[in-house]
């Protein structure tokens, strides 16, 4: 298949002319506009510093079903014991920049300068969210994502203290159980995400999914209530 180079008003190709390696296309911009083209359409970028954007959509793609979630013993104790407190879209820069230093100290980050300006204003517009958790008044861990409708998009996430992601985790997954939300978009496969009950499903089931929960959402973003 040849990759479609995008500028800035080329738009995506269609999903069904994408093949299993699940590059969309390459190139383009990270603007506002771009970003919730992408995100609507099941597609977000993920390259590295010095390459041009590469836009994605796997198959299959991991996903969470809220209704699916798995709690072990051992973080049931953890919530009962309320060890942390939660908040949402406090430290939305910090979430990301700490997200990019975790993950740099590992394997290297996706989460470039670019990136975090463009999500920065995907936040100030109301699409791009963090979740940050606290012991005290010290930030601990974290996770940023993208939400449309009743669809959560996770990106990236950090901790700094052990369990201190999963608990932020298991608690705003727990609110989007009652708020209706469809699922939770996990992109690729990990143990990690595994041992929450995530679990594949085709790339065509997934886009069927965003695409019904989108087009009938009269506000395309979410307003998270301070629930926790």
């Amino acid at each position: 298949m040849a990759v479609i180079i995008l500028d800035r008003t080329k738009p995506f190709p269609p999903m069904d002319s994408i093949d299993e390696s699940g590059l969309v296309a390459v190139g383009g911009s990270l603007t506002l506009k771009r970003l919730v083209e992408a995100y609507s359409k099941g597609i977000f970028p993920w390259y590295s510093e010095g390459e041009p954007v590469l836009w994605w959509s796997p198959d299959p793609r991991v996903v969470l079903f809220p209704e699916e979630l798995h709690v072990s013993k051992s973080m049931k104790r953890e919530l009962n014991r309320k060890k942390f407190s939660v908040t949402v879209d406090k430290e939305f820069e910090k979430v990301m920049l700490y997200c990019r230093e975790t993950r740099a100290d590992k394997e290297g980050s996706w989460i470039t300068n670019d990136m975090i300006e463009a999500y920065k204003e995907f936040h100030y517009a109301g699409y791009a969210h963090s979740v940050e958790v606290w012991d005290g008044g010290k930030l601990v861990g974290g996770f940023y994502g993208v939400s449309m409708g009743k669809i959560f998009f996770g990106e990236s996430m950090f901790y700094l203290k052990k369990n201190a992601s999963k608990f932020g985790f298991i608690k705003f997954v727990l609110n989007l159980k009652k708020l209706g939300f469809r699922l939770i978009d996990c992109q690729v496969d990990t143990d990690h995400l595994k041992s929450f009950g995530a679990r594949e499903i085709s790339r065509d089931y997934f886009l069927n999914e965003i695409k019904d929960e989108i087009e009938n959402t009269a506000k395309i973003f979410t307003v998270f209530p301070d629930f926790f």
